[in-house]
């Protein structure tokens, strides 16, 4: 019988469940991935989607200005992670009759990011056009796959992909002719601020040494195929690591969902201290 090689290896042993965990029972890597980056991002991915098609990543690596993508152009409600959108499209309505936002609104914002409280969303969106003023923003954006729902007019059933999260997250790190600096920074400064329980997905290497700055979103879709989106977006820096994510998934339960990104939040931080992306 030939010896298994590493990958079958790997392979093999991403079916084990873990005696006793009393976690939400996802496939896990169970042996460290070889090759290039590539190809360590694509085994242990394929591992955690388990055949599903509803599962996406977007990467971009600062360190070598390469993207990457695992089924990137999947489409789903963006849930919560429409309020850094939400806070933009505030702070543009605040500067067309004044400076910016008032202190009431504002605080509405912080809170809309680092709590992800939804009264606070919906005050915003109400405030600044709702799902008009959101098409319009994704458009400057230069977004090609953020939209609003033509069926619906509240901001969780609004429609992105991680390639655009990815893009969005470039815009809130570098500027945008779209966005004014300084709503920028205000923006970008709360996305570092997101309370601990929070920080799962692209935000779960977070320690003293590694900076993040994200928000996530989740949401049950009850009218429509009972399941949760669950996602993540984001910018790691810190150990030798600058890039970045994307996760969107659509699972039975909000605990599986927020382990699915974990995981994979867990598994490319994992991977990218070995090395930047290659080049495509």
């Amino acid at each position: 019988m030939n010896p298994l090689s590493r990958r079958q290896l790997l392979l093999a042993g991403s079916a084990l469940v873990l005696a006793g965990c009393t976690g939400p029972a996802i496939v896990r890597p169970t042996a460290s991935p070889t090759g290039s980056i590539r190809s360590q991002l694509d085994d242990v991915l394929t591992i955690i989607a388990n055949g599903s098609n509803k599962l996406g990543v977007a990467l971009f690596d600062q360190r070598s200005k390469a993207s990457y993508g695992f089924n990137a152009d999947y489409a789903s409600q963006s849930a919560s992670m429409a309020k850094p959108m939400i806070v933009l499209m505030a702070q543009a309505t605040a500067r067309q009759s004044g400076a910016g936002l008032d202190a009431q609104r504002a605080a509405q914002a912080t809170q809309a990011i680092t709590h992800s409280d939804n009264d606070s969303a919906d005050a915003l969106w109400a405030y600044a056009g709702g799902a008009d003023a959101y098409q319009s923003l994704a458009e400057s954006l230069k977004l090609p796959n953020t939209r609003r729902d033509p069926g619906r007019g509240d901001w969780s059933w609004t429609w992105t992909t991680p390639a655009d999260q990815v893009l969005l997250v470039g815009r809130l790190m570098e500027g945008s002719p779209a966005i004014v600096e300084a709503d920028r920074q205000f923006l970008w400064d709360l996305m570092g601020q997101v309370e601990a329980d929070q920080t799962w997905g692209v935000g779960t290497p977070r320690s003293s040494s590694v900076g993040v700055h994200l928000k996530n979103g989740w949401v049950q879709f009850k009218s429509s195929d009972n399941l949760w989106a669950v996602n993540s977006m984001g910018h790691v820096s810190g150990d030798g690591r600058d890039y970045r994510l994307a996760i969107m998934t659509r699972t039975a339960d909000f605990d599986t969902g927020r382990e699915t990104c974990a995981e994979i939040g867990r598994q490319v931080f994992s991977i990218l201290g070995s090395g930047p992306v290659e080049p495509a």
